[in-house]
């Protein structure tokens, strides 16, 4: 098991560039089994969540080269489709929560697929039933295997539909598009997600010969086609990461710079700092975050209390809301939390308390926190990462303590941040990663 040793109380400053967006990375390797051409994609995160996908394809049968250090070619034209009945493969797909998104392409172009329970943060159910309704509705059928926790879907053929999603999930409609992109007539997804990883993941399929209009709405018309062909695609940078960053600037940074943040696709998260008084100026495509002695929550117009909740997007994604409630913590003033969709995400703020942040967690989905101003810091403590974003937020509250503390379980961060201590140790941080 691998920890970080983080010693507290340095100031960061200089440039920063984010990686490729995680979440993106997972929809559009995915997409590559839709043809058996070559799918050229670059700027992808070099993170485990990412490498173990890209893994589990190579042992699926997908021919992958490494065209450089972010670049990577996928051909999909000689697929191992026995392996996918396999105990092995079912074994790599419960520990990767991706591996959810190759059920649309496989049912879209093989007709069938196999469907393990997905592993990934443990922050809750995250079921599933979005997916298996929208593959029902373009015709698969789908049955429990007893005894081996899987289930098998089929389809003769896939014929388009009008669907209204049960909820907006990325992956379910990520996983629809892709599954109607091939299908027979034309799919309507009403209550789609469009954030910016399903407009990429349109967009890049469109470049490939499907039809697909009314990207960025919630409302997609999908005209089925006979067949996919390459092309090449870019990966956006990852709006969670650079949340993050403005999040470590604000509570530890002495002037910090964030180059490359496709500043048009982060929608209302720069916003979102702001309201709890950080300030981030827009300098062409970066964001520049100046030392701050100070930042003030704002309440709303009639006085009340702040709240920052996320909701489906242009809505401020849930992602982020354990860095904003880190940062909130040194702030003036106090703001209420609500993670709507994570019944076990705030759990995490245990560790804050014991670090002598003053939450009041009043249900697993609400929390208040009444800031610091600076004028109390952060004790240093050990911690255990739950999940990806929790395990950032508490990397950047160890930052700002005073003294030297733990996390262990850092797998967890690098499922979702690449180099992580190596790329904030060049800004002036001290993490070590050591191994136990």
């Amino acid at each position: 098991m691998e920890s970080f040793i983080i010693e507290g109380g340095r100031q960061l400053r200089g440039t920063i560039t984010p990686q490729g967006a995680k979440n993106e990375a997972l929809e559009v390797i995915c997409a590559t089994l839709l043809t058996g051409e070559e799918v050229r994609i670059k700027n992808i995160p070099n993170i485990l969540d990412v490498n173990n996908l890209i893994l589990l394809l190579q042992d699926m049968g997908v021919k992958v080269t490494k065209a450089s250090t972010d670049e990577f070619v996928f051909q999909a034209d000689e697929l191992h489709l026995d392996y996918l009945e396999s105990d092995e493969f079912v074994k790599k797909c419960s520990s990767l929560r991706g591996s959810v998104l190759m059920i649309g392409p496989l049912l879209s172009r093989y007709h069938r697929a196999v469907v393990a329970k997905p592993g990934g943060d443990k922050i809750g159910r995250r079921r599933l039933d979005t997916h298996f309704l929208g593959f029902r509705s373009l015709g698969a059928t789908f049955e429990r295997i007893e005894g081996r926790d899987v289930y098998a879907l089929h389809a003769d053929r896939l014929e388009g539909r009008d669907m209204l999603l049960d909820e907006a999930s990325v992956t379910g409609t990520a996983n629809i598009i892709m599954a109607a992109v091939l299908a027979e007539g034309t799919t309507t997804i009403y209550n789609a997600a469009c954030e910016p990883y399903i407009q990429q993941l349109c967009r890049m399929l469109n470049s490939m010969g499907a039809k697909i209009s009314g990207i960025a709405s919630n409302l997609l018309t999908i005209v089925g086609v006979d067949s996919l062909h390459g092309t090449t695609h870019t990966i956006l940078p990852d709006m969670i990461e650079i949340g993050s960053f403005i999040g470590m600037a604000a509570m530890v940074g002495d002037g910090i710079r964030i180059d490359n943040v496709s500043l048009k696709n982060l929608g209302i998260i720069p916003d979102a700092f702001r309201r709890l008084g950080v300030q981030i100026q827009e300098e062409g495509d970066s964001l520049y975050i100046p030392h701050h002695d100070h930042y003030e929550i704002d309440s709303f117009i009639d006085g009340t209390i702040m709240t920052l909740a996320d909701a489906p997007w242009p809505g401020l994604t849930p992602d982020l809301l354990s860095v904003l409630l880190v940062v909130a913590t040194q702030a003036r003033g106090s703001v209420l939390v609500h993670q709507k969709m994570f019944e076990s995400r705030l759990f995490f703020v245990d560790k804050l308390i014991d670090m002598g942040a003053q939450i009041i967690l009043c249900d697993p989905h609400r929390a208040v926190v009444v800031g610091h101003d600076h004028q109390k810091r952060l004790r240093p403590g050990r911690m255990t990462s739950p999940d990806i974003r929790a395990g950032i937020a508490l990397l950047i509250a160890a930052m700002s303590a005073s003294g030297i503390s733990r996390i262990d379980n850092i797998a967890q961060i690098d499922r979702g941040y690449e180099s992580i201590e190596r790329r904030l140790n060049a800004l002036g941080a001290n993490i070590q990663r050591v191994t136990y």
